[in-house]
């Protein structure tokens, strides 16, 4: 499913996807139109799955209400054209009593899509009526989830006004997203929140690509065990960054990230850029706020622009967690080969572009091409705990000694 490349400043090969994904056609194939305009399609659009399952083709051409939960967890070698337009119904109280629970942070999504080779496209749009939940404050259901699949390629879908997290890849494998226009603006203009663009969760081999994302939170996030992604060729607008994390949040839990390339993005008005964060630390054997174990490993970003983004490189190992308890109980995640490579762009805050701050010692941080001003065209550069400083392009002296260095240009 995919090809590896040698990095030049990791000796850990990096994943390149390159997804070959087929569906089984014959003159037989059926083709299941559904008709659409009720206030509940979800029955109709699961009962046309059912029927054009094991090689057949649903075609949702006209307008849709997904009123209930819609589930299809068994599907093989199915396609789902999506020309048409579909609605999230935005009933507050029957999403909340019966999404699909999910058992990371409390997500709940109102449409599961399971199986294996399912290719979803059509350059329709998926509105997930989300002003009804901001207006109230609410955390909705994430529109559609990739569950327990296998082989997925999505491409050419809009999707609009995501209550939640627009796309959820969960315990799922060589699954590709390309050309994915994602927009949730609130229509009074302001800024949707918690509107990440893709999660992925307990999933391999997973590519993103070609896509616009304009939202309200992460652009891209990284759950826990997380491996061989390839995001590429992304403009993120609005966002809290790509971020590989958080992890370790619950005591005694292994979570792992490793292997990600994260290629020709462009950040703007947004939080963070390259970012990796990752709870510290706890004394506590049941702590839900740190004490985790595991790795953030072999993660390149490359080509990475920024405008007008608050801290461009950010990695933070006591994400949520006090300083003063990170100190006594350093994180018990390791993050170790994460190479930076031709970085630009600008900074909103006066001086800080880069802030590596990690509890426990950080390996094998490299910087290369680095070309960074804040607001006052100045640069700073915070470390912390870095072992590897002398491997940066930046003045940085090595964080085991020194908390803090910077250079001004």
């Amino acid at each position: 499913m995919f090809e590896r490349f040698k990095s030049p400043l990791s000796p850990i090969s990096i994943p390149i996807f390159i997804f070959f994904l087929s569906y089984a056609t014959s003159a037989f194939a059926l083709t299941c139109q559904v008709a659409g305009g009720t206030s509940d399609d979800a029955p109709a659009i699961s009962a046309a799955l059912s029927s054009c399952n094991n090689g057949g083709t649903v075609v949702l051409d006209k307008t849709y209400t997904i009123g209930t939960v819609l589930q299809a967890m068994a599907l093989n070698n199915v396609a789902i054209e999506l020309s048409g337009i579909i609605k999230l119904s935005p009933d507050i109280s029957y999403w909340k009593a019966n999404g699909v629970k999910l058992t990371y942070q409390s997500a709940f999504t109102a449409w599961t899509i399971g199986g294996e080779g399912i290719h979803v496209y059509g350059g329709g749009t998926f509105n997930g009526s989300g002003d009804t939940w901001y207006a109230a404050g609410e955390t909705g259901p994430i529109p559609w989830t990739i569950y327990n699949a296998q082989n997925v390629l999505v491409e050419n879908i809009n999707m609009v006004q995501s209550p939640f997290w627009h796309n959820f890849i969960y315990q799922s494998s060589n699954v590709e997203f390309n050309n994915i226009n994602l927009n949730s603006i609130q229509t009074d203009g302001s800024q949707a929140h918690n509107t990440d663009g893709w999660d992925i969760y307990r999933s391999t081999n997973i590519s993103i690509t070609n896509s616009h994302i304009v939202n309200g939170d992460d652009c891209v996030s990284l759950k826990p065990n997380s491996t061989n992604v390839l995001v590429q060729n992304l403009y993120c607008q609005g966002s809290h960054g790509i971020s590989m994390g958080s992890v370790g949040q619950y005591a005694g839990v292994q979570d792992i990230i490793a292997n990600v390339l994260v290629k020709n993005i462009t950040m703007v008005n947004a939080k963070n850029g390259a970012r990796i964060k990752a709870f510290g630390g706890s004394s506590s054997a049941t702590s839900t706020t740190g004490g985790g174990n595991g790795y953030i490993q072999n993660i390149t970003f490359q080509d990475f622009r920024c405008e007008k983004v608050g801290l461009p490189i950010v990695i933070d190992q006591c994400y949520e967690t006090s300083t003063a308890k990170c100190k006594k109980y350093p994180s018990k995640v390791l993050i170790n080969d994460i190479h930076y490579i031709n970085v630009t762009g600008t900074g909103t805050k006066s001086k800080e572009v880069v802030s590596l701050v990690c509890s426990n010692v950080c390996q094998g941080i490299t910087a290369t091409g680095t070309k960074l001003v804040g607001a006052s065209g100045s640069a700073e550069y915070v470390c912390r705990n870095i072992g590897s400083a002398g491997s940066l392009d930046f003045q940085c002296e090595n964080a085991t000694t020194s908390d803090k260095s910077k250079r001004e240009e």
